[in-house]
């Protein structure tokens, strides 16, 4: 069962009061889980028992996402905002320095996590911020999208279609390479957190000018991509180890845009090495 974790955090405004919702799971040094724009903490799910035999895993819902409540009024959902949030996050739960894994915007988190030295290791997924200008218009339009779909389709309508293989793969096929993996019960719960994430447009705005440009050196980073990614193009990775000369870069065969469910092992084994 997911918990609560309420904490103050310093704005413009003098300070705030944040809350998440996270799972924690296993034992052993810490490791937070950042998922994606549109999903929710159970995108790691497939992976979760995995890394807990070996890591105290901490997967969270970030603002105005899955199950945590927006942000406070007038604040941005942007870097500047959201890394102190998750510092303070850490914080409020006793962790401190965890290994971070993100994927997409949370592997974005876990970059700058690592630049902020507020990370131990760091594993980004398909991150964030590799993009040109072209790329990222794609990624965005191609999320709105996804959106809007998803808001059009009454609940019924969601549970019927993700009944069937096919159906699986119409509501999800962008971000995975086997929807057909996935099973319904998961589907209907993120094609509802995808229209109702208070945070999604707040995020996409704030998301217009990032471009991740800062090397992220002294610690242990590992960049993975999906060769089937259909959202962030996996030439983006490329960009990444330029960018970030000491990374590792791996490829993930078979996988798409939110690899944990089209491979388990193979992410968590990338996660785990690299935490080692």
């Amino acid at each position: 069962m997911a918990t609560e974790v309420s904490f103050s955090i310093e704005t413009p405004k003098g300070p705030r009061q944040v809350t998440t919702v996270y799972e924690r799971r296993g034992a052993g040094e810490p490791l937070l889980l950042l998922h994606g724009i549109g999903h929710h903490w159970q995108a790691w799910e497939p992976v979760f028992q995995i890394l807990a035999a070996e890591r105290d895993v901490i997967a969270v819902d970030l603002p105005g996402f899955g199950e945590s409540p927006a942000l406070p009024e007038g604040l941005a959902y942007d870097l500047p905002t959201v890394v102190p949030t998750l510092r303070s996050f850490c914080e409020a739960l006793g962790v401190e320095r965890p290994h971070v894994a993100g994927n997409s915007l949370g592997g974005l988190l876990a970059l700058e996590l690592g630049r902020e030295k507020l990370a131990r290791s760091v594993t980004a997924l398909s991150p964030a911020g590799f993009w040109t200008e072209a790329e990222r218009r794609y990624a965005f339009g191609t999320l709105l999208a996804m959106r809007q779909g998803a808001r059009a389709l009454p609940v019924a309508a969601i549970e019927r279609l993700s009944r069937s293989a096919a159906g699986r793969t119409a509501l999800t096929s962008t971000i995975y390479a086997r929807p057909g993996r996935r099973s319904p019960e998961a589907v209907v719960a993120e094609t509802l957190a995808l229209r109702d994430a208070t945070g999604f447009t707040h995020t996409l705005t704030a998301g217009r000018d990032v471009q991740f440009t800062d090397d992220v050196p002294d610690l242990p980073v590992t960049v993975a991509w999906g060769t089937r990614d259909r959202l962030l193009l996996r030439r983006q990775g490329i960009r990444a180890k330029h960018t970030l000369p000491g990374a590792r870069l791996v490829r993930l065969p078979g996988c798409g845009h939110v690899p944990m469910n089209d491979d388990p092992a193979l992410v968590a084994r990338v996660i785990l090495d690299t935490s080692r």
